[in-house]
């Protein structure tokens, strides 16, 4: 199986920036490395949005529209990167890492908090 750990959350004023950091492991871990890896968020009271993804290359990316040109996501192998800007208190949620094979979202992290102060 897969485990995946989020880490790189934490409270930030408006307008500053965060980069989120999810590492894969566990016995199949290796494989992670051809999967397409992505972020999701859940604010309060809200359903859970996707907001990037990543193919087992970088040249192959897709954003959510209310991120894009401030998020930036990348991998190392098995390694995935959230470089957030401008982040704004609409940002503010819970952020899970997550992949599988074959463009599933099988593996989830346990999310890490992001909090922006206006």
């Amino acid at each position: 199986q897969v485990r995946l750990e989020e880490s790189g959350g934490g409270l930030v004023q408006a307008g500053g920036s965060l980069n989120l950091s999810c590492t894969a492991s566990g016995r199949t871990a290796r494989a992670v490395r051809t999967y397409v890896m992505g972020w999701f968020r859940r604010a309060p009271g809200k359903d859970r949005q996707f907001v990037a993804a990543v193919g087992w290359s970088n040249d192959s990316t897709r954003y959510a529209d209310s991120v894009r040109g401030r998020f930036t996501i990348s991998r190392d192998n098995a390694k995935v990167y959230l470089q957030m800007n401008s982040l704004n208190s609409e940002d503010t949620a819970v952020y899970y890492c997550a992949t599988g094979p074959k463009g599933s979202w099988d593996y989830w992290g346990q999310g890490t908090q992001v909090t922006v102060s206006s």
